[in-house]
């Protein structure tokens, strides 16, 4: 089986060299060699040239004659949670749900993130109104070591 840490070695350094604020996000190697990257960008989207590029890396460096290999390399949906600290950072100032280990589920707009929580302004409903709009109520913190998942909501 190829070694996860090789391919995260390889994708990093492509990373760097590319410098333009991209960031890894996950590397998974099943048991059959399926490789998958995920990476993304703290002030756009993800090009399809940086994703190419860290592809090329990875595959140059593997040697298919000794194990062959599925590769591949993508930016995260927008549906996926978050798994980084720069995905916390990138979305500061959007909507997003936070679940925590405890089961408490909070929806609101990101506010910060230190290295040990985060911040949300809580959208509440209003008591005593038959209106589904939700308005904004506290800021709570959330420490980082609570939480089961964030993820994006994204809204048409």
């Amino acid at each position: 089986m190829i070694a996860k840490e090789k391919v995260i070695a390889l994708a990093e350094e492509r990373i760097q060299e590319l410098n333009n604020d991209n960031y890894l996000v996950q590397v998974t190697v099943t048991n059959k060699n399926q490789i998958k990257v995920v990476m993304d960008n703290l002030h756009r989207g993800v090009s399809i040239k940086d994703c190419m590029s860290v592809s090329r890396n990875i595959e140059h460096n593997l040697d298919r004659s000794l194990e062959d290999f599925q590769l591949e390399v993508t930016s995260p949906g927008l549906d996926q949670p978050f798994f980084v600290e720069q995905q916390y950072i990138k979305n500061i100032g959007r909507k997003v749900t936070v679940t925590t280990l405890e089961h408490q589920t909070f929806l609101g707009e990101l506010l910060a993130v230190n290295e040990n929580d985060i911040s949300v302004l809580e959208y509440v409903k209003p008591k005593n109104s038959k209106s589904k709009k939700m308005i904004p109520g506290n800021t709570i913190f959330i420490e980082k070591s609570k939480i089961k998942e964030s993820k994006l909501i994204i809204s048409i």
